[in-house]
């Protein structure tokens, strides 16, 4: 038997290598590419992954893996792509309001989803050095919380593609993909043209790779987005990035997410001594416009004020090693899902097909659970031939719903968030306030537990989202009648107007989000 698979796998490594074909070809070898690659290699198929540059990639963000993106890993048999790369734990977050602050760890779950009882309390202290830095890359949970981890993006992917590259079932080459090839009499995709280049001479070649199925998954830019789904990502606004050395910020193992008076600001240790900076610029900004100094000079003025004292040497630092350079950047876009049961011989995932606010860090959890689904949708027993056009779509259209009990909480999660943290009317503000405030008062299993990947109950996030609405309705009002003393009831009229303002916000902020999620 074992010589039988042996012959197997040799002939459709010729078939692969000679012939460009494959029962799968996966264009990308990104998170998702390499994950999907892996996992239906995993399970007999010849898989062919093509990407444009198999360099080590330099991106600032996709480097923070929630804790329910750490299990998908394991699920898919890639966990060890966590290990010799400095990864640091994550264990939960910490969050500045205005000279205020809150942490709070990931929950414990059970093992059919629910929340233990005290698995979160606000306020807790953390693991770690006395100022906030992980000693030697080292660290010891106190308890079986659920981890996270955080690390630099490119030697995280450079450790998926060497699991990939190591696969007897998969084959790798480096080409760039331009365009699917269609049927003659139809439009099903049988597979993809390149370009390949010769390292001797620098000239690109056409090639062409075929397979029954081809997953795309040519990231946040696609190419194909518009040809196979028709969207569009819709961009709110920048990160721009700055990597801190040896910069201190207590509690260690944590996100540390920075609000200031007009800036928003998150910090997550990537190493034993890098920590990212991900500083979130708003469009037409004055203080970010090029008379003004440009984008150093809206961090200079105003993030850098709003940082913690111990936090300002490590940023200027990095904005004077700048020179004259602006910080690398990144759209933050928002793209929702659609159902892809109408397109044959091809499908799109991955940021290519779904994106969110990367405040929260999703991406990759979410990423990683696509992959998990769709193997399990695609398996042999299920699908035994990929070329089964009718089969495959229907293991979209029950992948396009399964995948929602995870999705929809991330994504709505990420935009509701931005929108509060990133306020820039009184009424967002006044929601800003609430949230903080219910953090503060301990109401952070839940929250905390979305926010990681681990809770997956789309009407618990309304519930939350709401709750946090009411409790910023009960503030205002409280600030709006009081030094009137017995009179602060004749201000009542004005609280009541105000709250319909907030509650009518609310409702802006999440109910198109979260219809779109669940559509």
């Amino acid at each position: 038997m074992a010589d039988t698979e042996k012959a197997r796998q040799v002939r459709n490594r010729d078939r692969r290598e000679k012939g460009h074909e494959a029962d799968v070809v996966v264009v990308g070898a990104g998170v998702f590419g390499c994950a999907i690659a892996f996992a239906l290699a995993n399970q007999g198929r010849s898989v062919i992954l093509l990407e444009r540059w198999m360099h080590e990639p330099d991106r600032i963000v996709g480097e923070l893996l929630q804790p329910g993106g750490v299990e998908a890993l394991r699920k898919l048999g890639l966990e060890h792509c966590l290990e010799d790369i400095d990864a640091v734990p994550c264990y939960g977050y910490h969050v500045l309001y205005r000279g205020q602050e809150v942490e709070f760890a990931y929950p414990r779950v059970a093992a059919d989803g629910r929340l233990l009882v005290g698995g979160s309390a606000s306020k807790a202290k953390a693991n770690g050095s006395a100022n906030g830095r992980v000693p030697n890359g080292s660290h010891k949970k106190d308890d079986d919380r659920p981890e996270g981890r955080s690390f630099h993006h490119g030697r995280f992917i450079m450790q998926l593609r060497r699991s990939c590259l190591a696969h007897p079932n998969i084959s790798v080459f480096e080409t760039e993909v331009v365009a699917t090839i269609k049927a003659e009499n139809s439009n099903t995709v049988l597979g993809v043209e390149t370009r390949t280049r010769d390292k001797a001479t620098g000239e690109k070649t056409p090639d062409c790779f075929f397979g029954a199925l081809t997953v795309i998954a040519d990231g946040y830019a696609s190419i194909f987005r518009k040809e196979l789904l028709g969207t569009t990502p819709i961009v709110r606004s920048k990160f721009y990035a700055l990597e801190l050395i040896d910069c201190p910020f207590p509690p260690a193992y944590h996100g540390h997410v920075v609000i200031g008076e007009q800036s928003l600001t998150l910090l997550y240790q990537i190493g034993t001594h890098e920590t990212r900076a991900l500083i979130d610029v708003p469009p037409n900004h004055p203080a970010a416009a090029p008379a003004a100094g440009g984008v150093k000079n809206y961090i200079a003025s105003i993030v850098l004020p709003s940082l913690p004292e111990h936090v300002q040497p490590s940023v200027r630092a990095a904005l004077d090693a700048l020179g004259d350079r602006i910080p690398k950047s990144m759209p933050n876009s928002w793209l929702p899902s659609c159902n892809q049961s109408h397109n044959d011989g091809a499908i799109l995932l991955g940021d290519a097909h779904n994106m969110r606010h990367p405040l929260t860090g999703g991406g990759m959890t979410v990423a990683f659970h696509d992959a998990v689904l769709l193997a399990e949708l695609l398996r042999p027993e299920l699908v035994p031939d990929l070329s089964d056009h009718a089969a495959v779509r229907q293991a979209m259209g029950q992948l396009h719903w399964r995948r929602k009990q995870l999705t929809s909480i991330v994504n709505v999660l990420a935009q509701a968030l931005y929108s509060l943290f990133a306020a820039n009317d009184w009424q967002l503000r006044a929601l800003q306030r609430g949230c903080f405030e219910y953090f503060e008062k301990g109401f952070t299993d839940e929250p905390v537990a979305m926010l990681g990947g681990i809770l997956k109950r789309p009407l618990v996030l309304a519930y939350n989202f709401y709750a946090v609405a009411f409790l910023s309705i009960w503030l205002n009002t409280l600030d709006t009648c009081s030094g009137w003393g017995p009179l602060g009831i004749l201000k009542l009229p004005i609280a009541l107007i105000q709250a319909f303002l907030i509650l009518w916000k609310a409702c802006v902020v999440f109910l198109p989000v979260f219809w779109t999620e669940l559509r």
